[in-house]
């Protein structure tokens, strides 16, 4: 009798071990809690469109046209409803190159519901959308309404959503306000890292209306556009630059871009399919690719005779003299080289010994004809708002066909004038001619308004053409 319960004992304790391994090895681990995100952490003056859809998607394809046309690319939170009202609208989300997240299937208060109807929400939306354009929503949440809590958050942590994103401004376009409205709380709030909530549903009626002057605006701000993936990506200062983008200014050269963000000239070149690395133009959108940490060229010291040097990629013959406080013209003549715009990678140039670097003097305004040699980043409008000529003066006295191609190391020569001539503030409703050289960006600096008070003023369509000889009504 003791042994048959010794082994009745033996027998249930082995089951119930069995019980217990069993029991302990179905249960899932427990993922972290979604991060709740309003705002990315950078200085960088980056922006992330962001468009919830809701059931009806009225407004997706007219968004899409829009974000096409001026080359930005942004995050749509899809739900599931939505996905199975207008497919071919979400489809075109995805073809477009924009971000997606999961905004649940039917757009219920999460923090009302279990947790089971959460992760059942998710789930479907997530089949529905990776069925419908083989790209899941992972790891991207907003929350209907924007309401949560921390159940809310472990929940949809669980279910593979890391980052659950709030805003950093609400354009309350689900209201029905105006574009105007929509314009200025967005113009009027926006700070490095923003993200921007807007809608593609019926109700927004006022938001594609307000996206074209909100892009030209926050472009002449600075701004370039991120989608929420870049975002998530983009370091407190640039120079990481793990694949961002940069809004080309008035002045700008690849080999300056490439310097502030600390990669190449090359690498950017590839990243945009550039063909010819002198021709970028204000407003460009440029993909910054991503590098580990950025580059900084060491200082080297003025050599006394006959140094070397040996090009690397984004060097330049001007930036390589005033690194060693020599002429680019030295260079020239102590390397035989007949194009002073074609160096290679790779290169070694003598340089040509030198006592005491040579400090460019700031040029005084010439009351006869003076010399000017162009340097990186110059422009015709620059040199002539420096001398305190016109354009079209410098283009006369040197005969140049293309007031928009000047080369490094040309030498200009600068017509006499008297004095400097300064163009008076407007007063209201002048007029401007547009002169060779001009861009919308530089008349807007000179007369202290926006881009986007000339755009409206004039009926432009594209702020990147405007004509010499258009005469343009300065509100």
């Amino acid at each position: 009798m003791n042994t048959s319960r010794k082994g009745f004992r033996h027998l249930f304790g082995v089951i119930l071990s069995l019980l217990l391994f069993f029991t302990f090895s179905a249960t899932p681990a427990l993922a972290a809690t979604s991060q709740i995100i309003y705002q990315g952490s950078t200085a960088n003056k980056v922006v992330a469109l962001t468009f919830d859809d809701g059931s009806d998607g009225y407004y997706v394809q007219s968004i899409l046209n829009t974000l096409s046309a001026n080359n930005v690319k942004a995050t749509f939170f899809l739900t599931g409803q939505g996905a199975e009202n207008h497919p071919q609208a979400i489809k075109n989300i995805v073809a477009a190159g924009h971000d997606i997240g999961n905004h649940s299937y039917n757009h219920p208060d999460f923090t009302t519901v279990s947790t089971t109807e959460m992760t059942n929400q998710l789930n479907q939306t997530e089949t529905i959308i990776t069925n419908l354009t083989g790209k899941s929503t992972k790891p991207f949440f907003r929350a209907p309404f924007g309401s949560y809590n921390n159940t809310v958050l472990q929940t949809v942590g669980n279910a593979g959503y890391s980052y659950t994103f709030q805003w950093t401004i609400d354009t309350l376009d689900w209201t029905g306000n105006s574009s105007t409205d929509i314009y200025n709380r967005v113009i009027n709030n926006v700070v490095p890292g923003a993200i921007v909530l807007m809608h593609a549903g019926y109700g927004a009626n006022g938001t594609n209306a307000a996206l074209p002057n909100m892009i030209n605006q926050l472009r002449a701000m600075g701004y370039s556009f991120v989608t929420l993936s870049q975002l998530m990506n983009t370091t407190s200062t640039p120079g990481t630059g793990t694949g961002t983008s940069y809004t080309v200014q008035a002045g700008d050269t690849l080999y300056a871009i490439a310097l502030r963000y600390g990669v190449t000239v090359q690498a950017i070149i590839n990243a945009n399919g550039i063909t010819n690395a002198n021709l970028i133009r204000v407003g460009q959108v440029l993909t910054i690719p991503g590098t580990g940490t950025p580059t900084t060229p060491t200082t080297p010291t003025t050599p006394t005779a006959g140094a070397s040097y040996t090009v690397k990629a984004g060097d330049t013959l001007y930036a390589i003299a005033l690194r060693y406080g020599v002429t680019v013209q030295a260079i020239v003549n102590a390397n035989g080289i007949t194009n002073a715009n074609l160096i290679r990678v790779g290169q070694v140039l003598t340089i040509p010994g030198t006592s005491t670097p040579t400090t460019p003097t700031p040029p005084t305004t010439p009351t006869t004809s003076t010399t000017y040699t162009v340097k990186a980043g110059d422009t015709l409008y620059a040199i002539a708002l420096r001398y305190g000529v016109t354009i079209q003066q410098i283009v006369t006295a040197n005969n140049i066909t293309n007031a928009n191609l000047i080369s490094i190391g040309q030498v200009l020569t600068i017509p006499g004038t008297g004095t400097p001539t300064t163009p008076a503030p407007p007063t209201t409703g002048t007029s401007y001619t547009v002169k060779a050289g001009d861009t919308l960006y530089a008349i807007a600096l000179r007369y202290g308004v926006t881009i986007t008070q000339l755009v409206n003023a004039n009926g432009i369509t594209n702020p990147n053409l405007i004509r010499v000889g258009q005469v343009l009504i300065i509100p």
